[in-house]
């Protein structure tokens, strides 16, 4: 046959593979497969039972951070107790010593502010008081409302004949004297109560369950921290209930708490002092008039004073809804700062 040149040069075998041997393992088919070990046990036993309770994926849930706030109010208490005890055993208890009182607890509610402050990394004013807004126009206007509402309170019972002004019972300086004694008591008064339940409670508290339910649960707390007062009933703790939402209204519509301080010490400026009533089932000496209840308790308030009256709540009514009208603009949710998670 025809032979082409390929013919005459073959092509090369094809390569065979290579009989060397695999360094790689070879696979056992038999074997399970490999899941990561658990976590040394060890290493669980460290973290501390309470931790899921108190510390979330965000850090410090808020009701641990208020928990805080208490322990360390609590401690500024005990270290002023302290002090307070020995200086009493000294002087015994003049009519000035329910000022010291008063300083303290307002005290032990307000520098706890501070540190909480420092640690969510906001200013102390987001609490509910700027110093910017300090005895400003909330202040007064507050005082303003609290003597006016009151009064209309109080001539409503004249009205029905169940109080009577009485007579003067302080003459000379002694009136002016004591008037500002309690306007400073009572304004020690509104700082305490104010900050202590609507201050950083409200601030931090409405961070885990929004402001409402927080105002809810603060103001029964509020109404039931006078249940402590030994004339108080069970009408004056409802009333004290209702003014405490009343005053998380106005935090929440003028942005601070400087209207309901001020409020809050006309209020009981007013019934200490100025009409000299019971306040929260207490009465007080250096009151200005030798005032008078007449009539049934339900009416009078019998020893609560004015705030268990049943007219009281209408009082409280008549405050909502005007305020609600003067002050439509909600503000306090408006706040610049927000905290950075604790862990």
């Amino acid at each position: 046959m025809f032979q082409t040149p390929m013919d005459n040069n073959p092509l090369p075998p094809p390569l065979e593979p290579s009989r060397e041997p695999s360094t790689a393992p070879a696979k056992d088919e038999s074997a399970p497969l490999a899941f990561p070990p658990p976590p040394p046990l060890a290493d669980r036993s460290r973290e501390s039972p309470f931790r899921e309770i108190l510390v979330g994926p965000d850090g410090m849930y808020a009701g641990t951070r208020w928990l805080i706030y208490l322990l360390l109010a609590a401690i500024v208490l005990l270290i002023e107790g302290a002090i307070t005890h020995s200086v009493r055993a000294h002087v015994g208890e003049p009519v000035w010593w329910s000022m010291v009182t008063e300083a303290c607890m307002m005290l032990a509610a307000i520098l706890p502010g501070f540190v909480m402050a420092r640690i969510e990394h906001v200013p102390f004013g987001d609490f509910g008081l700027p110093s910017r807004a300090a005895f400003g126009r909330n202040f007064w206007v507050g005082t303003l409302w609290g003597i006016v509402s009151l009064s209309l309170l109080m001539l409503g019972l004249r009205a029905a004949g169940a109080f009577s002004f009485g007579s003067l019972d302080l003459h000379g300086g002694r009136i002016f004297k004591f008037a500002f004694y309690y306007a400073l008591l009572f304004l020690l008064t509104g700082f305490f109560e104010e900050f202590l339940l609507r201050g950083y409670s409200q601030w931090i508290l409405s961070r885990g369950m929004s402001f409402w339910p927080t105002a809810a649960l603060l103001s029964i707390s509020f109404g039931a921290i006078h249940g402590g007062n030994p004339g108080e009933a069970k009408t004056g703790l409802v009333a004290a209930g209702l003014i405490g939402f009343f005053f998380c209204l106005t935090l929440r519509r003028t942005g601070d708490l400087w209207w309901a301080v001020g409020f809050h010490m006309a209020w009981d400026w007013g019934e200490s002092y100025l009409y000299s009533v019971p306040d929260s089932g207490t009465m007080l000496p250096g009151h200005l008039l030798n005032s008078s209840f007449h009539g049934p308790v339900w009416l009078t308030g019998g020893s609560v004073g004015p705030e268990g009256s049943y007219l009281v709540f209408a009082v409280i009514a008549a405050l909502w809804v005007v305020f609600d009208r003067c002050y439509p603009e909600v503000k306090y949710d408006r706040v610049p700062h927000s905290s950075r998670p604790l862990r």
